[in-house]
């Protein structure tokens, strides 16, 4: 897929960093501020921009709950997987090509409404909806590794036509930090529903 948007540099503060991370000295008082600022990698500012640009072209974005949450629609595409070893390790990365039915590359994109962040650890199950409410395929999505960190599956659209697509987020999995009595962060699932997607033969 072409990705060839220019990267962007985001400065971020280190104080600030450091203290949104919750660590051992976390409560004490801070340090005095020094002259110079910790500098993201260009790549982290990069991801949003190319993200933002694939949604616009390719997809939309729809807010539910605590998540933004964005998909993108592309021609189905090979990946990469890890072989089951002995003993059930995982064993080298292999590259697995996309099936002879596989039509569609389905990306969801969960991230936090209030920052911005992509969110890990998000189990998710897209359907795929026809004109009539029948659902007529539905797939757990993987988490890829790519220019920005997405959530995916290759799809077998049967005929060319516009659908729904309704992506069930459940909570992420992870733990979260917080004070006794808040309301732990993104600790609710969400539905997001697009409607009127137009799935055609890509490949």
């Amino acid at each position: 897929m072409p990705r060839l948007v220019p990267a962007v540099c985001l400065a971020v503060p280190l104080a600030l960093a450091l203290s949104a991370c919750g660590g051992a000295d976390s409560d004490k008082k801070p340090a005095a501020q020094s002259k110079s600022k910790e500098t993201a990698p260009a790549g982290v500012a990069h991801q949003h921009t190319v993200l933002a640009a694939e949604i616009a072209a390719r997809g939309g974005k729809a807010r539910v709950g605590e998540f933004n949450v964005g998909y993108i629609v592309e021609a189905a595409e090979p990946w990469f997987h890890a072989e089951h070893g002995k003993h059930g390790k995982h064993g080298k990365q292999v590259h697995r090509p996309p099936a002879k039915d596989e039509t569609h590359h389905i990306e969801i994109i969960p991230m936090e409404a209030k920052s911005g962040r992509i969110v890990p650890n998000v189990p998710i199950t897209l359907e795929v909806v026809n004109k009539d409410g029948k659902v007529v395929q539905a797939k757990k999505l993987n988490f890829y590794y790519s220019e920005f960190f997405h959530y995916a599956n290759n799809f077998s659209i049967p005929k060319a036509g516009k659908y729904t697509l309704r992506a069930k987020l459940d909570a992420p999995t992870f733990l979260r930090h917080g004070g006794s009595g808040e309301k732990p962060a993104l600790s609710e699932g969400a539905t997001a529903t697009f409607r009127n997607v137009e799935l055609k033969p890509e490949n």
